[in-house]
């Protein structure tokens, strides 16, 4: 009796593994058939958010400081209100596009990013517009005026944005293929802010200068809106293709559990994963790290983004059509990374990709510390400056998604927390340096202040990702921390509506026949729901770590306990 016991476990065993191996093969086919078509239109859905974030970073503060002769803490104030509205904005909108199923016939994820793309359409024009009917009124008023415009637009940005992240983990379960996508998303990233600087260049030429010098002047104005205008019109067009480009699919795990009354709850568990809400990534050491470095990793190339023009016409003294010109350099290098990075992250792997670009990234930092006046040197640190950053991003990224795994169903909270960190970092770092500027206007001070910007808070923001990286060299990324067990529905209630019963092995039976598996007729009910948690064998588990177990299914008499 043993002897055939072991036998029906080691076939039971034996079955489950194959199954496992066939969930695998449709993820494999899967990602194979992820069309061009698809892949496309996902990556021109972030460029309507791609434009604006290029203007907002690249030229609010010098629009606000060249152009409306705002003072430095005015402008910083402005930029922190809009971080913080977007840090603030970004939880929220992930916690409830997981939980939210769309409106209009559209999935969740396509909803908000509709959401997002009208608020953006709406405010973003006007930040870049002389303020109506008060161009010539006090600062102050005008700060009053810009600022509903700047949370319209954070929260229009926030939801397009983890709206198009989050929807990269459901649209494929394949890592690789979302390192893809990232990476044509990035891509496409990369061409918005070329198109930005190469319109900003244009009108320069096109409706030259009115002023003396080479300095910006109010009767630049035109120009920004001008541009803004522009942008709003391209990221309208890329939006409305991506809606028509891609299909959301709304997967419902229950009617998965309970589509075959033949499978038993074995067979179940090999193809559903475990759910994981808020509360959960919470206790997850990993989702912290994560934050860390997408925080610091944001926090070098948004800073990098912002005051290089600062440090371009201050330090070194260039004319204003180099504020157009040195970033379109630095985006055409990142246009060349992005072809690369899949490849880097697939053969050297995350970790190491990521140690490449920070390497990369502060060897630009040194570099331009030493830049002189005028001097073309600097035309090679932005094209590392972009190298660095491009691959940054891709791989922090997709470490992000790593984390996610399978776990789609809360995948746009990670995302809204990871951002939340991003924005809150920059805003307050933006608020600090407007601060300790050494003058309201200009002066000879500010030459060595931004070139110390440049070079010190970007190279800062890379160390302390060089940090939480080796804090994760140990682990593998998306292997939990915890054992969180999923709370299956018991497919016993669609069973006995046929009049089977199920045995303490798993199998169902037909009464008054006994259990084809063990031959035994259980005498208990078992129709209990599965434990909600269980940390009994965490230990054993953590010394172990065999991925067999990161999918398993553990039955009990009268429980479905789902270990992940």
């Amino acid at each position: 009796m043993e002897t055939s016991k072991r036998d029906t476990e080691d076939n039971q065993s034996s079955s489950t593994n194959s199954d496992s191996s066939g969930t695998n093969n449709e993820i494999s086919n899967h990602s194979r058939k992820l069309q061009c078509t698809i892949q496309f239109s996902y990556g021109v859905g972030h460029v309507l958010n791609d434009l604006t974030a290029s203007m907002w970073f690249s030229y609010l503060l010098v629009f606000l400081h060249q152009v409306n002769n705002f003072n430095n803490m005015l402008a910083g104030n402005l930029m922190l209100i809009g971080q913080v509205s977007d840090a603030l904005f970004t939880p929220f909108i992930g916690f409830e596009s997981d939980r939210t199923s769309g409106f209009w016939k559209l999935g969740r994820r396509k909803s908000w990013h509709l959401l997002g793309t009208i608020c953006v359409m709406a405010s973003f024009p006007f930040l870049f517009s002389e303020c109506i009917t008060c161009s010539h009124a006090p600062n102050i008023a005008q700060f009053v005026y810009y600022a509903p415009f700047v949370v319209i637009f954070q929260f229009g940005w926030a939801a397009t944005q983890i709206s198009h992240l989050s929807f990269s983990s459901d649209i494929t379960p394949c890592a690789h293929e979302r390192v893809s996508l990232q990476s044509i998303r990035n891509v496409f990233t990369i061409l918005a802010n070329l198109s930005i600087y190469g319109i900003f260049l244009l009108l320069f030429y096109l409706e030259g200068g009115h002023g003396v010098n080479d300095d910006l002047s109010q009767q630049d104005a035109p120009k920004f809106q001008h541009l803004s205008l522009i942008s709003i019109g391209i990221g309208v067009i890329t939006n409305i293709i991506f809606h028509l480009g891609t299909k959301e699919k709304v997967t419902n795990l229950e009617n998965q559990t309970n589509s075959n009354p033949n499978e038993s709850s074995i067979e179940k568990s090999a193809v559903i994963h475990s759910k994981m809400n808020w509360k959960d990534w919470l206790k997850q050491k990993q989702f912290y790290q994560i934050a860390l470095l997408y925080m610091a990793t944001r926090l070098y190339i948004n800073v990098s983004q912002v005051y290089f023009p600062m440090y371009v016409t201050e330090p070194l003294q260039l004319t204003k059509s180099s504020i157009a010109l040195l970033p379109l350099v630095s985006y055409v290098s990142s246009f060349v990374m992005s072809m690369v990075s899949p490849y880097l992250n697939r053969y050297l792997g995350r970790k190491p990709s990521f140690v490449l670009a920070a390497v990369i990234g502060l060897g630009s930092c040194t570099w331009m510390y030493f830049i002189e006046k005028k001097s073309d040197q600097v035309y090679a640190a932005a094209c590392l400056l972009g190298l660095a950053g491009s691959l940054l991003l891709i791989t922090s990224l997709s470490m992000t998604s790593d984390l996610i795994a399978n776990n789609t169903e809360s995948g746009a909270f990670v995302f809204g927390a990871m951002s939340f960190t991003d924005k809150l970092a920059n805003g307050v770092a933006v608020l600090l340096i407007q601060y300790f500027h050494p003058c309201e206007g200009c002066c000879p001070a500010c030459e060595p202040y931004y070139r110390n910007v440049q070079v010190f808070v970007p190279g800062g923001a890379l160390v302390i990702a060089l940090i939480a990286l080796g804090s994760l060299i140990p682990q593998t990324i998306g292997l939990r921390g915890h054992t969180v067990v999923q709370v299956m529905e018991s497919p016993v209630g669609t069973h006995e509506e046929a009049g089977f019963e199920q045995c303490s092995c798993g199998q169902f039976y037909l009464p008054p026949n006994s259990c084809s598996a063990c031959g035994f007729m259980p005498g208990y009910n078992t129709q209990d729901l599965a434990r909600t948690v269980d940390d009994s064998d965490d230990d054993y588990y953590a010394q172990e770590r065999k991925p067999l177990l990161t999918r398993a299914n553990i039955n009990t008499p009268t429980r479905d306990l789902k270990v992940l």
